[in-house]
């Protein structure tokens, strides 16, 4: 398992988050817009949605329909608008227009999972965390970094326990980056590229 990290570490140095967020409160909504879609399509909604409403005080008061033909692009607009206004009015009401940085209060907002908190947690605050979504759960099972690999429906969080018991808190937030990026680049999810695979000699799943 570490020496197969070592090998992302070496094929993927920089190792960053995709979303393109210049605070905390940019990047959770980024985040929640991230859902089911890719992040190059969020990346192409956010700079007028954040040009428009700047803080969660101002997005607390869009109007449903204006939140909505801005983000329609990344699809589900209806569900993410109202979880965008809801989170905004509560950062308002509740916590002083501030991100909060801990799992328990960002999973308090609405629109706002494990997955979306361990973002923001490590990315906008480096506080450790580590995002499970659709790439990681696909990479660590290929390469049964995990007991329940076979698991047509694994549990994210028991993954996220599972592998962050096996590295430092230092490592998860980009370790969950370098697994991200190698299941874009290689991993795919219906044909992976064992051929061109840096992981291919170890990997039980290899073609």
């Amino acid at each position: 398992m570490h020496e197969e990290y070592r090998i992302l570490c070496q094929v993927f140095p920089e190792a960053v988050c995709a979303l393109h967020f210049r605070n905390p409160f940019e990047l959770l909504v980024a985040t929640v817009l991230s859902a089911q879609t890719t992040d190059k399509r969020v990346n192409s909604v956010t700079p007028e949605l954040f040009d428009r409403y700047p803080d969660p005080a101002a997005m607390a008061q869009a109007q449903p329909v204006d939140l909505e033909a801005i983000i329609h692009p990344v699809g589900f607009y209806h569900a993410k608008a109202r979880h965008l206004l809801g989170l905004s009015l509560m950062l308002t009401e509740d916590y002083g227009g501030k991100v909060p940085q801990t799992m328990e209060e960002l999973t308090s907002l609405p629109g706002v999972g494990r997955k979306t908190a361990n973002v923001v947690l490590g990315n906008a605050f480096n506080i450790p965390g580590f995002p499970v979504d659709t790439h990681v759960t696909r990479v660590t099972g290929r390469l049964r970094w995990r007991t329940d690999w076979r698991s047509t429906h694994p549990d994210p969080v028991k993954i996220e326990h599972e592998i962050c018991d096996c590295f430092p808190p230092e490592d998860w937030t980009n370790l969950s980056h370098r697994l991200i990026l190698h299941g874009r680049a290689t991993c795919h999810a219906r044909k992976p590229d064992c051929l061109h695979c840096p992981l291919a000699e170890t990997c039980p799943s290899a073609e």
